[in-house]
């Protein structure tokens, strides 16, 4: 749809969304596309967030947008209620009564070209960027990307890019592997990945930087000869996909179209540890 004089409504912003990230395109136990709001409501500002949460709804109300685009589902998991004296019930009543709409693109956005990944990798400069895992039904689709770095680095030097290059937060990005490794090509994946170690050891690649990664298949992955392995919030490895989701709305719409930087990763403190060994009481 082109930008046009009649204010457009949720329905013609849902189809839209769905034409970009078709809901054929989502995992089976996902849960995506319009959540709640009347399909013939008129929408003039969007508020795109990584996760549809109290704070991120005060912030709707706030930019006084009347649709929310969202990565996480809020209902991801069926429920019998949604009475207000519930955490989700209350979200659900407060975007009612203030006529919020709700729409979630999640795993459809994953793997769509350009989706989440592409965002990501993005952040980290890489070139001629092709699917991690391709999609069984387009090759030119998939879920995580691979490119190359315009230059080598170490990976002392990649994690350092990272963490000024992702939107801050207080699990920042660490890494497995040797600090003087070279990294050429990277692959990456917004979001949790480290079902993709696998993927990413057969493509032959340097280095994977994703979230979530747990103890036991990071340590084994690395113990067979995988990549080193870049670990950043979750949040802020999908964050960077809501600037290219707001430029692709506001120029088909001619929408105000806000980006949410609420950081909505769970973790808020982080101290590194000391590098000589700490004493032992006993020793004071």
């Amino acid at each position: 749809m082109s930008v046009s004089a009649r204010t457009p409504t949720v329905g013609d912003l849902v189809a839209a969304l769905e034409r970009r990230y078709p809901p054929a395109w989502a995992q089976d136990w996902d849960r995506v596309g319009l959540v709640l709001g009347e399909p013939e409501a008129p929408v003039r500002r969007v508020l795109c967030v990584v996760d549809c949460v109290p704070e991120t709804v005060a912030e709707a109300l706030q930019e006084r947008a009347e649709l929310i685009v969202a990565h996480h589902p809020l209902l991801l998991r069926g429920v019998s209620s949604v009475a207000p004296t519930t955490y989700k019930g209350r979200i659900v009543h407060d975007l009612i009564r203030h006529g919020v709409a709700l729409f979630v693109a999640h795993t459809n956005a994953d793997v769509a070209n350009p989706g989440v990944s592409d965002a990501l990798a993005a952040r980290l400069g890489l070139r001629e960027l092709r699917p991690l895992a391709v999609s069984a039904d387009d090759a030119a689709r998939g879920l995580g990307r691979i490119g190359e770095l315009p230059a080598p680095l170490t990976l002392a030097e990649l994690t350092d890019l990272a963490a000024r290059a992702l939107p801050p937060t207080a699990w920042g990005v660490r890494a497995a592997g040797e600090p003087d490794r070279l990294v050429r090509t990277v692959a990456v994946c917004g979001g949790s990945g480290d079902s993709l170690l696998a993927a990413a050891t057969a493509a032959g690649v340097d280095a994977f930087l994703t979230a979530d990664l747990r103890h036991h298949p990071a340590s084994e992955h690395l113990a067979n000869g995988g990549p080193a392995l870049l670990d950043a919030a979750h949040w802020a490895t999908e964050r960077p996909w809501l600037d290219d989701l707001a430029g692709w709305l506001g120029a088909e719409f001619g929408l105000g179209v806000v980006v949410s930087d609420r950081d909505t990763d769970p973790w808020t403190v982080h101290a590194p540890a000391p590098r000589t060994p700490p004493t032992s009481p006993e020793a004071v």
